[in-house]
């Protein structure tokens, strides 16, 4: 990302709430962070205390019916290391009370574009069709997305 960077587009990699002297900036990325975190609400709201932007959250919806079901969470913190997980509504609700306004969301079907094994291939087809008819409860079903939210 750095190759990428001009006068108007700079990239941070570091912790940006222990730095008393932020740089200006109008959206904050903060992709897949607050599910690894211990004292994810503590840190949203030293985040919505010191940001005064946009930002973009991505957030893993790891709990869905078959998740449950099939027992896969802790086989998801051992993988990937989320310690906390969330539904959409879990998320949004994490949020708002974190003191950020919603401004849009969508999902991202992530186990659909990266899925690699035989089983994760197999799920592709029926999570796409569901989706057409009701994305709320293929999602809540099925699962295999993100959630992508603008707030500020």
């Amino acid at each position: 990302s750095k190759q990428r960077e001009n006068e108007t587009l700079h990239f941070y990699l570091e912790d940006m709430l222990s730095k008393n002297d932020l740089p200006l900036m109008d959206v904050l990325l903060c992709i897949d962070v607050f599910e690894h975190i211990e004292d994810y609400l503590g840190f949203l709201g030293r985040l919505r205390q010191k940001m005064d932007c946009k930002i973009i959250f991505h957030i893993p919806l790891d709990i869905s019916v078959q998740s449950v079901l099939q027992g896969t969470l802790p086989s998801v913190r051992a993988a990937v290391g989320h310690l906390h997980y969330f539904t959409k509504e879990t998320a949004l609700l994490t949020l708002m009370d974190s003191g950020f306004e919603i401004i849009d969301y969508f999902y991202t079907p992530s186990s659909n574009e990266v899925g690699k094994t035989f089983k994760s291939k197999l799920a592709k087809f029926p999570r796409m069709v569901f989706s057409w008819f009701s994305p709320d409860l293929a999602v809540r079903v099925l699962g295999g997305y993100s959630l992508m939210v603008l707030v500020k």
